[in-house]
């Protein structure tokens, strides 16, 4: 494709000759200078530790005859082409998009934005659409698929070339619908510029990422830009539980819809039942069991069904494929101590509103007696201001504390649980250990549990690693729990 076909549309200005740029054959677009070939346009992102401008030399360099910039540099080469724009991170979504043909117009794409429940709705309408015959894709935080095949994740949402490439590839597998979750860092970053959205939901927002954003209007304002963006044939579908569902809606284009437990709107739930298993509810007057539990997973399939419907799906078909839908993992995974009679849970909760709503479903599960363990770490290099809050959220709603490493990346992870227990009282001391290694803080709760208690490992969920000192180093919760069944006596 030529440099000025990629073009079209995007407001530029260039030193280059015209004819150049109407004749430069681009086969590749990156914004990483040692990822360039013959045939690249390099485009030069401001970074949050890097500016890409420095590396324009090693691109042309490497092979690069195009480069896409904010800034010109101060040699131009007359066999380069440079193309200056207002934002080169929004222009690279919208260039890699047009080198792939548009995949998403050519699909029903919905993005899932907020911080806790993303990767369960989303995860969940790819597997209910899968299940009613529908091709589909999947771009989450736990695996990118295209239909049955697996393709690793690496982060929540890909980087704009990436993310192109692999809608190209669901639009050639045959897929009608994607569901991809966007994060907060994405729309910062522009890295959803250039997907047609069909739809838009939003879950909630409390703290999460402010080592990144820096103040919560930021971030929210991070997942505002999202629905600021959608087109007017869009939904935008919002929890109005939340006090900030209806900020998300306030410039929006898109026909608007909400959902809720509490509060007036489009689609309500009230749930009949909870039990250890799973959940009874009545949604749009029809009474549901769901495999799912706690009040929290009510709001992620209420937002399922919302959208299933709004797809076009029918009330009838979307509730039938509702009930038979199983956890994601990692969410609210629960495992069962046949020997000794107690139950573990494995959950992501890594922000402290999300820590309070799987503490709050178990202590609704617990039966009379029984204690709540609670192990959980914070990440290193994050958020340090929740640590101490986190801390405190888990020996409010827990029996025993257990306080360990997460992610402790490039801290020390003593230094870390020891900004977590500032956040605890004399009496919440009392009742917390502190065991840096996390196996056997898994290990501990484990042998510190009697029948009938639940004890909840929090923070990492689905992650198979664990990265210490900058190194990742496979660490599994769900396999250090079983393999501590398996050898209880």
């Amino acid at each position: 494709m030529t440099l000025s076909t990629l073009l079209q549309g995007i407001a530029y200005t260039s030193p280059s000759d015209p004819a150049l740029i109407a004749g430069c054959e681009i086969t590749h677009i990156t914004e990483d200078s040692r990822a360039v070939q013959p045939g690249t346009l390099f485009v030069a992102l401001r970074g949050v530790h890097a500016d890409g401008h420095r590396f324009v030399p090693a691109a042309i360099e490497a092979g690069a005859r195009a480069v896409l910039v904010e800034t010109l540099p101060e040699e131009l080469r007359a066999d380069v082409a440079y193309i200056v724009v207002g934002s080169t991170a929004e222009v690279l979504g919208l260039t890699s998009s047009a080198l792939h043909g548009h995949p998403s117009q050519a699909m029903q794409v919905v993005g899932v934005t907020g911080t806790n429940g993303k990767t369960t709705i989303a995860t969940l309408l790819f597997r209910l659409f899968r299940a009613a015959g529908y091709r589909c894709g999947l771009l989450s935080t736990v695996c990118n698929y295209i239909e049955d095949e697996a393709v690793p994740a690496t982060h929540t949402t890909p980087s704009a070339p990436e993310l192109q490439a692999l809608l190209a590839r669901m639009q050639a597998a045959g897929c009608t619908h994607v569901f991809m979750e966007v994060s907060s860092h994405a729309m910062a970053q522009h890295r959803a510029a250039g997907v047609h959205f069909r739809g838009g939901i939003f879950t909630n927002l409390t703290r999460d990422h402010l080592d990144y954003h820096g103040t919560v209007q930021e971030y929210l304002r991070a997942k505002k830009s999202f629905f600021d963006g959608l087109d007017k044939d869009a939904f935008a579908l919002t929890n109005a539980d939340d006090k900030n569902g209806a900020v998300m809606l306030q410039n929006t284009r898109a026909h608007q819809y909400s959902y809720a437990l509490r509060a007036a709107a489009d689609y309500r739930a009230e749930i009949l039942e909870l039990y250890p298993y799973g959940t009874q509810l009545r949604i749009a007057g029809v009474e549901v069991l769901v495999r799912l539990v706690g009040e929290f997973n009510v709001y992620n399939l209420l937002a399922v069904y919302a959208a299933a419907t709004l797809l076009g799906m029918s009330k009838e078909e979307a509730l039938r494929r509702l009930s038979e839908l199983t956890a994601v993992d990692g969410r609210f995974q629960s495992f069962i101590s046949e020997k000794r009679g107690y139950i573990a849970v494995v959950d992501y909760a890594h922000t402290p509103d999300a820590l309070v709503n799987v503490l709050e479903t178990l202590s609704s599960l617990r039966s009379k007696g029984a204690k709540i363990i609670c192990v959980v770490g914070c990440g290193g290099d994050r958020d340090r201001g929740k640590r101490p809050i986190m801390a405190h959220e888990a020996a409010v709603r827990a029996d025993r504390v257990i306080l360990t490493s997460d992610n402790p990346r490039s801290e020390d992870p003593v230094a870390i649980i020891e900004e977590m227990r500032a956040g605890l009282s004399p009496e919440e001391l009392s009742r917390t250990l502190s065991i840096t290694d996390r196996a056997e803080a898994i290990r501990t709760a484990t042998m510190l549990a009697s029948a009938g208690d639940l004890i909840l490992v929090a923070g990492k969920g689905h992650e198979t690693y664990q990265e210490i000192a900058g190194v990742r180093h496979h660490f599994d919760d769900r396999e250090i729990i079983l393999e501590q069944f398996a050898h209880e006596a």
